[in-house]
């Protein structure tokens, strides 16, 4: 097989689209049937779809394999490409195999420390970090290696982005990351939870204005205010303020106060930045009901982006 080719988020980025992506998990074991059954819901309603890498370093199958198992269903994915578990050697091998089985986009990440997963005994790697691990995709599009050594069998055509943390508590740091991310060759940016819009237009403001990169801000459903303490406890970086769990806690329904919840944040970012990244675990089918709820029409059945994603 080729280079990827129909990169359909590719050309949404470059063309100015508002961009709408869902995060899905990978299966615990060997049968895809739910991650292609959520990933089916919301066709016509994003312009990709991300398949985590060990998120919280928790095992499920290799983002690699499931993003392929989504390709071959016509649904173009996001493959997320984690350090924690993987050398150098095994990161350009995964890569360059990404490119060949059709893969054209890659969310690079460091990944989460492996004492916060369900193996905290495993050994981590973190050969490398994300900055430097877009640094390595850049060099493997430009046809040489990590050492720069030529690569025989053509250069990699790989789309890629990074994270980032409007949120994060160092102002500075969080301005070097983004620019050394940039520098490094991200060409979208994806952002952890958001619950502090203030705070994220003044990163859009003050840091991001002028990049011509889109950045996507993290939408979350909370199912209910158990579920908004767990993400608190568990998921390193994210802090959801007190007033959103007692709002979920005195709702009669809290899993469809979440859903308004979720659809108040995607009008809210929707006035901030260039898209929005949908993530509600194992519920990926309640994403369409909140974009809904936000007035985000699906995407039109006519245009060439769409009819690339969902063939």
């Amino acid at each position: 097989m080729t280079n990827p080719t129909n990169n359909s988020f590719r050309t949404a980025v470059e063309s100015g689209e508002f961009l709408i992506t869902a995060e899905v998990a990978p299966p615990k074991g060997g049968n895809a049937a739910h991650m292609v059954k959520m990933a089916q819901t919301l066709k016509d309603r994003v312009h990709a779809i991300n398949i985590t890498d060990g998120s919280r370093a928790v095992m499920r199958m290799s983002s690699w394999a499931a993003s392929v198992i989504l390709h071959q269903q016509g649904i173009e994915p996001i493959c997320q490409v984690a350090c924690r578990d993987r050398n150098r050697i095994a990161l350009q091998a995964d890569l360059m195999g990404i490119n060949a089985l059709g893969i054209g986009n890659i969310l690079a990440l460091t990944g989460d420390p492996v004492k916060a997963g369900d193996h905290p005994d495993a050994k981590s790697v973190f050969d490398l970090e994300s900055v430097r691990l877009l640094q390595l995709i850049t060099k493997l599009n430009q046809g040489v290696d990590f050492n720069d050594k030529p690569l025989t069998d053509q250069a990699t055509d790989l789309f890629t982005g990074a994270a980032v943390d409007p949120q994060l508590k160092s102002w500075s740091g969080l301005q070097s990351r983004f620019e050394r991310k940039l520098e490094a060759g991200a060409q979208f940016f994806q952002s952890q939870l958001i619950c502090d819009f203030d705070r994220l237009e003044k990163f859009m403001v003050q840091i991001a204005a002028g990049t011509n990169k889109p950045i996507l801000a993290g939408i979350f459903l909370l199912k209910s205010a158990k579920n908004a303490k767990f993400i608190n406890k568990k998921v390193p970086g994210v802090n959801i303020p007190d007033e959103i769990i007692d709002r979920l806690a005195a709702a009669d329904n809290q899993l469809q106060e979440g859903i308004k919840i979720a659809a108040e944040q995607v009008k809210l970012a929707r006035q901030l930045c260039q898209g929005v990244h949908m993530m509600a675990v194992r519920r990926e089918d309640l994403i369409p009901q909140i974009l809904d709820l936000a007035g985000i029409s699906p995407l039109q059945k006519s245009s060439p982006v769409n009819d690339l994603v969902f063939k």
